[in-house]
């Protein structure tokens, strides 16, 4: 493999990674409910198995931001605009910055500055993903190599902003951690496509 497989290897675990901690996570913790409960308060200060789990979302998250570094250079060997992996980039190290040092409060509340930060960065991190998708449609929907993608990228843009308006409205019913996994299974799966398409086309 040359090094941007390498990259886009990481690119496609991460979003497994990620998935495999929030599962496990509920396993674990018998008093979680998928449903009512967002991810996050998985691992917030107080959660009972914050520090295994830390270990996967500090994974999932660096994984993700060392795939977004080498983007440009993936999609048609870097040519064409660098404004949606820049974009992503930034996503990218805005996540592991809320993995390291921005958990949520006790009780997954939003009390102190540290946990205010966490959605912050969280919500920065999520509309600047969405604006990349949009960009990428909009670059690589006249590529006869990437045009499907582009599609795709559309797709998932459109869908990224319906749950990203639905998940605040379900702050306060009891569906919140469902609507929450229906929106980050769309930034998940995109992930890993865009990752093996990067593979596939290198």
């Amino acid at each position: 493999m040359n090094l941007i497989q390498i990259l886009a290897v990481c690119g496609m675990l991460s979003p497994i990674i990620y998935t495999v901690m929030w599962i496990l996570g509920g396993v674990l913790d018998s008093e979680y409910s998928h449903i009512k409960q967002d991810v996050s308060s998985l691992i917030a200060v107080d959660a009972p198995n914050k520090r295994l789990l830390d270990k996967f979302i500090i994974s999932s998250s660096t994984l993700l931001f060392v795939f977004y570094i080498g983007l440009h250079w993936g999609i048609n060997n870097g040519t064409g605009s660098a404004i949606a992996p820049l974009l992503l980039v930034i996503a990218g190290l805005l996540g592991v910055l809320v993995a390291i040092l921005f958990p949520l409060d006790a009780g997954g509340e939003l009390v102190t500055t540290r946990g205010k930060m966490h959605l912050i960065l969280i919500s920065i991190s999520g509309l600047l993903t969405t604006v990349a998708m949009f960009v990428l449609w909009f670059q690589l929907a006249a590529d006869p190599v990437w045009s499907t993608f582009a599609t795709f990228s559309l797709i998932s843009a459109i869908l990224s902003l319906i749950f990203v308006i639905a998940t605040p409205i379900s702050t306060n019913s009891n569906y919140l951690g469902l609507v929450e996994r229906f929106m980050v299974s769309t930034y998940q799966i995109y992930y890993f496509a865009l990752a093996l398409m990067v593979f596939l086309v290198n």
